[in-house]
C-alpha cells in the first residue's frame, strides 16, 4: 500500500480562481479535504474536490482532531488536502502540522498560495515597491493579541524603517496600531489601504490617511479579516523604474548611449529616472 500524503495548500485570499493550478490538482486528487469554512471560500473546495471526497470543516475542530485524520490517512494510504487561506507560510499554523505529519509517516508537501497582501495591492492598483520611495515590504501584525510576539518585533520598531508595511490581524485594535506607527515615525498623512476580505463577494477596499484609519474602521465596523497596507509607496506617482529605461542594460539588452548618460546624471543628482 502506498504511503498517505498530506498537501498543505494555499487557497489564496478568497476567490476560487485565485488558487494555483497545483493546489486545484491536489484537491482533486484528495480522498480527504480539510478546510476552514470561516476563512476559505467554499467554492475553492467544491469546484475541485471529487464527489466522493470526505470534506472536513476545520473551523469546528482542534489540532488533535486533525492529527487523528492524518493518522487514518497514514494507516489507509489516503491523500489529504489541508487547505489554508492565503499562503500557508504566513500565519498558517502549518509547521506544527507538517512536523506531526512527517512523524506519523506521511509524505508531506506545501503548495504556496497568493497572500492577501498581494491581492490587496492588486485590487488597490498599487505597487508596494516604488523606485526612490520604498524597496522593501515588512509583513507583520500588532503585538498583544492571542499569539505572543517576540519582544524584538514591536510594530513601532518595524515602522522606523519607513518602508511599505502590510499589517495583518490588527483591525480590532486600530487605535493602538496607529499609535505604534506614529511612534515609529510615520506622519499622519501617510497613505493607507484598508482591505477587507479581498476577492470575496463582499470585499471592501478603502484608501485613507494614517490619521483617518481608526474612524474609517469604526464607521465600516471592520473588526476582523482586514489588512492594512501602509507607506509612502501607496501614494507615489510619476516614478519610473530603471529596469525598462533605455539607458539601463542587462544580459539581454544594450543601453542607448544618450539615455544612459541621462540616467547616470539623474542618479548622481539624486533625481528620479527621466
Amino acid at each position: 500500500m502506498d504511503r498517505g500524503r498530506v498537501s498543505f495548500i494555499g487557497a489564496g485570499p478568497g476567490a476560487a480562481d485565485l488558487i494555483t493550478l497545483r493546489g486545484a490538482r491536489r484537491i482533486a486528487e484528495a480522498d480527504v479535504v480539510i478546510w476552514a469554512a470561516s476563512l476559505v471560500m467554499e467554492e475553492c473546495v467544491t469546484e475541485h474536490a471529487r464527489a466522493d471526497a470526505e470534506l472536513v470543516d476545520s473551523s469546528a475542530i482542534a489540532h488533535e482532531d486533525v492529527l487523528a485524520l492524518y493518522r487514518r490517512a497514514a494507516a489507509e494510504g489516503l491523500k489529504v488536502a489541508r487547505v489554508h487561506s492565503g499562503d500557508p507560510s504566513l500565519w498558517g499554523a502549518v509547521q506544527e502540522q507538517y512536523d506531526a505529519a512527517e512523524e506519523i509517516g506521511l509524505d508531506v508537501e506545501i503548495v504556496p498560495g497568493v497572500s492577501a497582501f498581494g491581492a490587496a495591492a492588486a485590487v488597490a492598483g498599487r505597487e508596494l515597491t516604488i523606485p526612490e520611495v520604498a524597496q522593501s515590504v515588512v509583513l507583520t501584525r500588532l503585538e498583544g493579541g492571542k499569539t505572543p510576539m517576540p519582544e524584538r518585533e514591536k510594530l513601532r520598531e518595524f515602522a522606523r524603517h519607513g518602508t511599505t508595511m502590510a499589517i495583518f490581524l490588527s483591525a480590532a485594535r486600530t487605535a493602538q496600531m496607529v499609535d505604534e506607527l506614529r511612534a515609529g515615525g510615520y506622519p499622519d498623512d501617510t497613505p493607507v489601504v484598508v482591505a477587507y476580505r479581498t476577492s470575496w463577494p463582499d470585499e471592501l477596499t478603502l484608501r485613507c490617511r494614517l490619521d483617518e484609519v481608526e474612524a474609517v474602521c469604526k464607521e465600516r465596523k471592520l473588526w476582523r479579516q482586514t489588512l492594512f497596507l501602509v507607506g509612502a509607496a501607496l501614494g507615489a506617482t510619476g516614478r519610473r523604474s530603471h529596469l525598462y529605461h533605455p539607458g539601463h542594460f542587462h544580459t539581454f539588452r544594450k543601453p542607448d548611449a544618450a539615455a544612459r548618460r541621462e540616467l547616470r546624471a539623474a542618479r548622481a543628482a539624486g533625481r528620479p529616472a527621466p
